[in-house]
């Protein structure tokens, strides 16, 4: 699914106009992007956690020369489900 057609279904489910929807779509996004920017987690209830972690430097060895490099920390974004979620994909669809 591609982002007009999430919008689209967002705003028949809502009862908002197209750009409405996409505006309200933007707004959580930008939203979403400042908190991730400050370190903060954004946590969606029914749906899931967003965390920034920090990854550690860590020494990688080349599997083609052997050579060690060092590779710096960084930021890193995920996502953990909800298990209610998580349960649902595991079994193969809705319940």
């Amino acid at each position: 699914m591609n982002n007009k057609e999430f919008v689209t279904l967002l705003a028949g489910r809502t009862g908002m106009k197209v750009s409405e929807a996409q505006k309200t779509m933007e707004s959580i996004i930008s939203i979403m992007g400042d908190c991730f920017q400050e370190g903060d987690t954004v946590q969606m209830a029914n749906f899931g956690t967003f965390e920034v972690k920090k990854k550690l430097e860590r020494i990688m060895v080349s599997p083609t020369t052997g050579q060690r490099m060092l590779v710096p920390p960084k930021l890193a974004l995920t996502f953990k489900p909800n298990p209610t979620w998580k349960d649902m994909i595991k079994k193969g669809g809705t319940e």
